[in-house]
């Protein structure tokens, strides 16, 4: 008579195979999630300075693209004129945010007004309403109304025409409207362009 012993089964083994798999698929996971982290850049704005993404209301950001428009458009009507566009001429072309109709009297109801420099012209429209929408100034400097545009996709964004922001109840363009003159006065730069500043991980 053959007499076999049976051994209980045991879970030591198998409980040690899966513990192996986990670490193994944890490690796995790290690695993947090390290798795919990339540097973000999070670009930040002088304290004299707006920044277009985050800082202005819903009718300051509408304002600020139809000037950024209308800057192109200017810099056309200068070129076929031979002169900047009084701000007649551009209502006249139904152009905003020159044309006083219900969606300027909504996003502040500017009255808009063509300023001659020796260094250029300016476009100044103050606000009826500072609490929806600051005033606005776009400058168009020499070079840009020359045609010393930037070449890229024909816009005349960048260095060459610049929008400014004041949001004072009573704000009003300083006699000197360069940079220093603007500070001075509670207007500040919309920026859209940034420098690089912090950086971070992005997973």
């Amino acid at each position: 008579m053959t007499t076999q012993v049976v051994r209980p089964a045991g879970a030591g083994y198998e409980t040690l195979i899966v513990l192996s798999l986990c670490a193994l698929i944890v490690a796995l996971a790290g690695a993947v999630v090390f290798v795919r982290t990339s540097t973000d850049v999070v670009s930040g704005v002088a304290a004299n300075q707006f920044d277009a993404r985050r800082d202005l209301s819903a009718a300051e950001q509408g304002l600020y693209a139809d000037l950024r428009v209308a800057a192109d458009e200017i810099l056309f009507m200068t070129d076929a004129q031979g002169a900047a566009p009084s701000v007649a001429d551009l209502a006249e072309q139904g152009l905003p945010p020159f044309v006083q109709d219900a969606s300027a009297a909504n996003r502040g109801a500017h009255a808009w007004q063509r300023l001659d420099l020796q260094d250029g012209s300016a476009y100044l429209g103050l606000s009826s309403d500072a609490g929806v929408a600051g005033s606005l100034l776009l400058r168009l400097p020499p070079s840009a109304l020359k045609g010393e545009h930037s070449a890229e996709a024909g816009h005349l964004h960048g260095p060459s025409a610049d929008i400014w922001l004041s949001r004072e109840a009573r704000a009003r363009a300083p006699g000197n409207l360069d940079e220093s003159g603007l500070l001075a006065a509670g207007w500040r730069q919309i920026a859209a362009q940034f420098d690089a500043g912090v950086t971070r991980q992005r997973r």
